[in-house]
């Protein structure tokens, strides 16, 4: 893929058409009380300040349904389209993953993307959705960007974000391509403040309570983050909450005095060192899909 195309859908969970929902549930589901129950859930109203309304499009965000209604709307809308468009108008490879209302779609000419962009603008307005204007970017992307970008004098190679990791046009070890991914910051900002909190409520625990739980906690960060080509940025996320936890201690009277050189052997005993849990996702692929 040589061309990336970074696109989100505006307010989709305020925007989704009710009616467009209800035909494309109808097409699935047979069973009446089903879809009755359905239509009760879309017409139930919100509550803002002591006010009741019923909004005449959208879904209830939060609630347990929406995420299921949201993707049953976008596969119609969105999916079957995505898998005719690459069948009738691609010239070359195109991709496209999507999660929930997020999407990425990676194309080998930056015809096919320009084309594609102008297209799903018209098909997503026809079911009441639009793009947003400030987080839609097409980005050159791939073994070939930084060579043609380097060539055209205009530096790096642009990057995304996508579910959760910034992915960078890199290189490994023996200097050949690869798709880097490293956590993206604001989110492991975001998560440390959390933490932070948490700490802050943990305070009094006895120290093998708070450790077990932080345990747990970097455990699943780990498990989700810890991808080929990361490790770095999970060394820096155990080192900051280590030194949270450190802050915490020492506001209690008795851990005032808590040396670093402690805290280091707490760190070792409870917080898992970082290490890849995942493959390359060719590596993954291939044990998943025989070729």
């Amino acid at each position: 893929m040589n061309y990336i195309l970074d696109a989100d859908i505006r307010g989709f969970f305020d925007k989704l058409d009710k009616s467009w929902l209800i035909k494309f549930m109808e097409h699935r589901v047979a069973d009446p009380r089903i879809l009755r129950l359905i239509r009760k859930w879309l017409k139930a109203g919100v509550m803002e300040e002591g006010k009741w309304s019923e909004p005449q499009t959208g879904t209830p965000q939060g609630s347990v349904i929406s995420p299921v209604l949201a993707n049953v709307y976008l596969h119609y809308s969105f999916d079957l389209w995505v898998n005719v468009w690459r069948q009738k108008w691609a010239q070359g490879e195109v991709i496209v993953i999507r999660y929930a209302d997020d999407s990425i779609a990676g194309f080998q000419y930056q015809t096919d993307a320009d084309r594609f962009l102008v297209n799903l603008r018209e098909r997503l307005a026809k079911f009441g959705l639009e793009l947003h204007p400030d987080k839609m970017r097409r980005i050159e992307f791939g073994r070939f960007a930084e060579e043609n970008r380097k060539r055209r004098g205009e530096g790096k190679p642009e990057t995304f974000d996508f579910l959760g990791f910034q992915h960078i046009s890199g290189k490994n070890r023996l200097g050949r391509f690869t798709v880097r991914r490293t956590t993206i910051r604001k989110r492991m900002r975001a998560k440390l403040r959390e933490l932070k909190q948490q700490l802050r409520m943990h305070m009094h625990d006895p120290v093998p309570q708070t450790g077990g739980w932080l345990k747990s906690v970097v455990q699943g960060y780990f498990n989700y983050y810890a991808v080929p080509g990361n490790l770095e940025s999970l060394a820096v996320f155990r080192g900051r909450l280590l030194g949270l936890w450190w802050r915490t201690l020492r506001r209690r009277s008795q851990q005032r005095h808590l040396p670093w050189t402690r805290m280091l052997a707490l760190g070792r005993r409870w917080l898992p060192p970082p290490r890849v849990l995942h493959p390359y996702p060719a590596v993954r692929f291939a044990a998943s899909h025989l070729r």
